[in-house]
């Protein structure tokens, strides 16, 4: 009788059920797996061969057999490793090896020849799939434990689900047949502390107040800013600096995160959880699906790792216009959607742009020092990336100008980045309490409807706004992203309303562009 056990795949960022059947017969010797394997997974064959066998157990070839695998359901994709556990296990009992009851369990693990196991991608999806689906255990690789058990404090109950993490098959065959008892790994909340290897302060960068000052309510709002200025004048210091001054994740936003990193297999093995904020910086040759995200099967891009934190592209206008221009949308509605024959898959993508440029080829255009060396149709041409809507969906433009002798000589100061932190983190909580009857978070994820109840303004602010709309120097989404950033101001302010002032500053960061 063949024998069953479950599994799970990857299907964008979630995992779905996969049922292991294992049926052995007599006959010409056979080892055949059916329902849409793939490399990996038809190589799982001699894995689990050598595994059995160093296992001291009768393995698939040892005698004629016939044995079919059938991953169900047979029209969903099936890729990775995580499959050679369960079909291993599937076998034993289905050859009368090893006797235990399957059901509510969760099985996941790569085998190595010698019957260990190795770690899997994805253990955090399907531990979130088990408690969704109320299965018991969840049964995998130990160095994956730490990672699935984040799960459970989720939970009102954490023992409703155990997640047991071992070290081989033959000690995996232990636990099922009661000769080994295996203590359910448990979460605590010291594991969330994370302290960052290098963090770059904001008092490392001399001078440049103005931008500091932006980089604040950048950070404090969530919002999009575009630096440009002359080679080696801080711009890319000054983004590095900003994890700096990012509150760290929620548990929430942490276990959204953890789960992106989780599928793409770039959790390190000692940090299993996401605490501190992403960073990413990919250069400006990376194509549109490595920033958006594609493949086949789709896996998530850039856009998707920097999720609830922040995405920096140096060189701005360097990149490939397709890929700048393919922006607009995830920067508009906080996800990207890619489509495929058989499937659509959306992805998260709600990150602060922070985008780099020179003024210029040479980087001097307008430089008071130093002559710029480019032509007028070289900085055309250059610009030129940089289409109006594109520009139209960032928040803030700041000029970073050289740096003069005196500031670089300046004493170091203190922390500057522990201060802002502290004050950032206080005006994310006047959000989260404002928006905590809607899925927002921070001011830059406000929709259009939303912006009345929310951005209550004086009448000298309103007639400021209309000066520059009706001048046609303020688009409607230019209008509608001033008051965001003037919503942030005051509450920095920690201001109901917001004042003239705010509106003033909103407006000098947006007309920079100008």
């Amino acid at each position: 009788m063949p024998s069953k056990i479950l599994s799970g795949a990857i299907v964008g960022l979630d995992a779905k059920i996969v049922e292991v059947e294992v049926d052995v017969s007599r006959g010409l010797r056979s080892f055949n797996i059916v329902g849409l394997p793939d490399k990996a997974i038809e190589e799982s064959k001699e894995r689990i061969r050598s595994a059995i066998k160093n296992s001291k157990l009768s393995s698939p070839s040892s005698k004629p057999l016939k044995i079919l695998v059938n991953l169900a359901p047979a029209d969903l994709k099936k890729e990775g490793s995580l499959y050679d556990l369960p079909i291993a296990l599937a076998f034993l009992s289905a050859s009368n090896q090893i006797q235990f009851n399957a059901q509510d369990k969760i099985f996941l693990g790569e085998l190595s020849l010698d019957g260990k196991l190795r770690p899997v991608k994805g253990a955090l999806p399907f531990a979130l799939l088990a408690r969704k689906e109320n299965i018991k255990e969840v049964i995998l690789p130990k160095a994956n434990a730490k990672e699935a058990v984040l799960v459970t404090a989720l939970l009102k109950n954490p023992g409703d689900l155990k997640i047991v993490g071992l070290d081989s098959l033959t000690e995996v065959i232990q636990y099922l047949e009661g000769k080994k008892t295996v203590e359910p790994d448990s979460f605590e909340e010291r594991d969330l502390i994370e302290n960052p290897d290098h963090i770059v302060d904001l008092s490392w960068v001399k001078g440049q107040e103005y931008a500091k000052r932006a980089l604040e309510i950048t950070a404090a709002g969530g919002h999009n800013i575009f630096l440009f200025g002359p080679p080696g004048g801080g711009k890319t210091l000054l983004a590095k600096a900003v994890p700096s001054i990012l509150p760290k994740l929620s548990f929430s936003e942490s276990l959204e995160v953890t789960k992106i990193y989780s599928i793409a297999g770039l959790l390190p093995e000692d940090k299993p959880f996401i605490i501190s904020r992403p960073f990413r910086s990919p250069h400006h040759t990376c194509s549109e699906a490595a920033l958006m995200g594609g493949g086949n099967p789709p896996r998530p891009g850039e856009i998707t790792f920097a999720h609830r934190g922040v995405l920096f592209l140096d060189e701005f206008p360097e990149f490939r216009r397709d890929v700048l221009e393919s922006l607009r949308q995830p920067i508009e509605e906080g996800k990207i959607t890619i489509s495929r024959a058989r499937n659509i898959f959306t992805f998260p993508s709600r990150f602060m742009l922070i985008a780099a440029s020179n003024p210029c080829p040479c980087g001097y255009l307008n430089d008071p020092e130093k002559e710029c060396s480019c032509t007028p149709s070289q900085v055309a041409m250059y610009r030129r990336k940089l289409s109006g809507p594109l520009m139209d969906r960032l928040d803030l433009f700041i000029e970073v100008p050289s740096v003069k002798y005196e500031k670089l000589i300046l004493e170091p100061q203190e922390s500057l980045s522990e201060k802002i932190r502290e004050k950032i983190k206080r005006t994310r909580e006047i959000q989260k309490e404002r928006f905590r009857n809607d899925k927002i978070l921070v001011n830059s994820e406000i929709n259009v409807p939303e912006i009345k109840k929310h951005c209550n303004h004086d009448e000298k602010s309103h007639d400021l706004l209309r000066k520059y709309v009706d001048s046609g120097k303020l688009s409607a989404r230019g209008y509608h992203r001033v008051l965001k950033v003037a919503r942030t101001i005051a509450d920095l302010d920690l201001s109901e309303i917001i004042r003239y002032n705010h509106t003033a500053e909103a407006l000098m960061y947006r007309l920079k562009e100008n």
